[in-house]
């Protein structure tokens, strides 16, 4: 049986490599189901990732195309894992503090305990020190997340330290690695 990934898509500049995690998660034959914040929107288009995942991106948590079935709540009894790539700092402070004001948040809210939660960060270096940030990635690691850390690098604001998402294939092992156990 297939397995389904909400690949949740935030506000990074970052978000332009979501098509790549999104095409290599749907050659690896997962079934990829993207989120997207309307910060995301401003970055990368949901067509995009609507035509590499094969599926509707679901961004409106008031959209209901079934009227049969609550969406979110569909989405998050139907997921094997919940990836969060990039995560951005406003999606992080949201996760850790059961913020629901969008899609995204929403779901998260929805799903299941047991279903395997990993974020990738994706942010400015001072942003990602922040002891704020600190803070909400502590609590979501209390909650069941993973992460998946943050390359040091030239960030895109031109500073160089850590902050940058983490490889395409080490997203993609912490994936494999989390529907394995």
């Amino acid at each position: 049986m297939t397995k389904t990934i909400l690949l949740g898509v935030s506000g990074s500049i970052s978000a332009y490599k979501a098509a790549d995690i999104t095409s290599s998660l749907k050659k690896l034959g997962y079934k990829v189901q993207v989120l997207m914040t309307k910060s995301a929107q401003e970055f990368i288009t949901p067509l995009t990732l609507q035509v590499l995942s094969q599926n509707t991106v679901h961004i409106d948590v008031m959209d209901e195309p079934d009227v049969s079935k609550v969406n979110h709540i569909q989405l998050a009894k139907e997921a094997d894992l919940f990836l969060v790539a990039p995560a951005s700092a406003n999606i992080i402070g949201k996760l850790a503090n059961g913020i629901a004001d969008d899609m995204l948040s929403t779901l998260h809210l929805a799903l299941p305990d047991e279903v395997p939660k990993l974020f990738a960060p994706a942010m400015n270096t001072v942003m990602y020190e922040n002891k704020v940030v600190k803070r909400n990635m502590e609590q979501m690691k209390t909650d069941g997340w993973e992460e998946i850390l943050p390359r040091e690098a030239l960030l895109a604001c031109g500073d160089y330290g850590r902050g940058a998402l983490a490889e395409l294939p080490d997203i993609l092992l912490a994936v494999e690695e989390k529907l394995k156990n």
